[in-house]
């Protein structure tokens, strides 16, 4: 089924007898396989409503990300989230789609400064299990009615409801990158200076560690964002402020800047290659040691909060790390692994609950991506 506009939507969902697949762009199918009807959002695109002057833009949910960043960057505005490309890790091909992004929540390295997708979404239409449409939020910043309802959907993978439209607030475009590099840090010395720089008052914009970088050895990547003085103004503060890690230098070439950020965001290290691909949430400060329990190769990004491992194919990671305050995402195993592992991070039992209780009132047939969240 491919609706073309929120009638047909709600009218596919009303007369669903089975199962019902959401798929977007198709890139990112995270999650535990799903069986049922393809119910493609590929049909509903478009933007809606931008309004520069307003920092707001509206799109339905099929309108593929790449157009709504076009949109934004011919006005010198952007998504204030950086949502990543898994296309490269997945092995996916397709085009992502914006209702995909907030399906996903999928936030980037800037999420330790602007907060992830769900922080932008200012409203959303949807239709829920009975095939009923339902709005939440506005479609301007000033209307915030049922702002936690939008926050909800982000993220939910579609099991609460099928996002027909959603709006964001959007950011000025940036001037200036520039990248501040320390080089040779062990992991738990890559954390404490990252720390150190997102508790100043210089405005990081992204925190990142790889053991292992372009050049084999392990480098931390500071991000400094906004107009170019200010920029220049808070390297040399940093490069003061942490002298006493070492070896430190400023990249300010803006192709540069860009590649590298964008190698973080999409998690470039593991691209192509064999192993399982996990995403790790955790407090910075215990990043190094679920790094050390993991095992195989990593990389740090908000500020050493998210942790990226490679793991043997089929490995149980979660039975590795033991019980910790945190939880493990498996983004990429063969479907075997994924059918026989827990995707998610399994819940306690007064949140299963909960999410149990929530999907029963906007789904009482089970019929939405059922058992995605496995």
């Amino acid at each position: 089924m491919s609706p073309v506009d929120e009638r047909e939507l709600s009218e596919a969902v009303a007369g669903a007898e089975g199962p019902l697949r959401i798929v977007g762009g198709g890139t990112r199918p995270v999650g535990r396989p799903v069986s049922g009807e393809v119910l493609s959002m590929r049909g509903l695109s478009g933007i809606e409503l931008y309004e520069p002057g307003a920092l707001t833009i509206v799109a339905r949910a099929g309108t593929p990300l790449a157009e709504v960043e076009a949109a934004l960057a011919a006005e010198n505005q952007r998504l204030p989230f950086e949502p990543m490309d898994m296309r490269g890790l997945l092995g996916t091909r397709g085009e992502p789609t914006i209702g995909g992004v907030v399906a996903a929540n999928a936030s980037g390295p800037r999420r330790i400064q602007a907060g992830a997708c769900r922080d932008s979404l200012i409203g959303v239409r949807f239709v829920d299990g009975r095939g009923t449409v339902l709005k939440n939020g506005g479609r301007v910043m000033k209307n915030v009615t049922g702002y936690d309802l939008v926050k909800l959907l982000a993220g939910s993978y579609g099991t609460l409801g099928v996002v027909s439209e959603v709006s964001f607030k959007v950011l000025p475009g940036i001037e200036t990158r520039a990248c501040v590099l320390l080089n040779g840090l062990s992991n738990g010395d890559a954390v404490a200076a990252m720390a150190k720089a997102l508790g100043s008052p210089y405005e990081v914009s992204g925190a990142a560690h790889t053991p292992a970088g372009i050049d084999g050895h392990p480098v931390t990547m500071l991000r400094l964002e906004g107009f170019s003085d200010s920029v220049a103004y808070r390297a040399g503060k940093l490069k003061e402020l942490l002298v006493a890690f070492g070896d430190i230098s400023v990249e300010t070439d803006p192709e540069r800047v860009q590649a590298g950020w964008t190698w973080v965001r999409d998690v470039e290290t593991f691209q192509g290659r064999e192993g399982d691909v996990w995403r790790i949430s955790v407090k910075p400060s215990d990043g190094p040691g679920i790094a050390a329990r993991a095992g195989g190769d990593v990389l740090f990004d908000w500020g050493g909060g998210l942790v990226w491992a490679l793991t043997a194919p089929g490995s149980d990671l979660r039975a590795e790390l033991g019980d910790f305050a945190g939880h493990a995402t498996l983004i990429r195993a063969s479907e075997e692994t994924r059918a026989r592992l827990s995707v998610f991070q399994p819940e306690p039992a007064p949140v299963a609950a909960l999410a149990e209780g929530l999907r029963r009132q906007f789904d009482p047939k089970g019929i939405l991506n059922p058992g995605v969240m496995g």
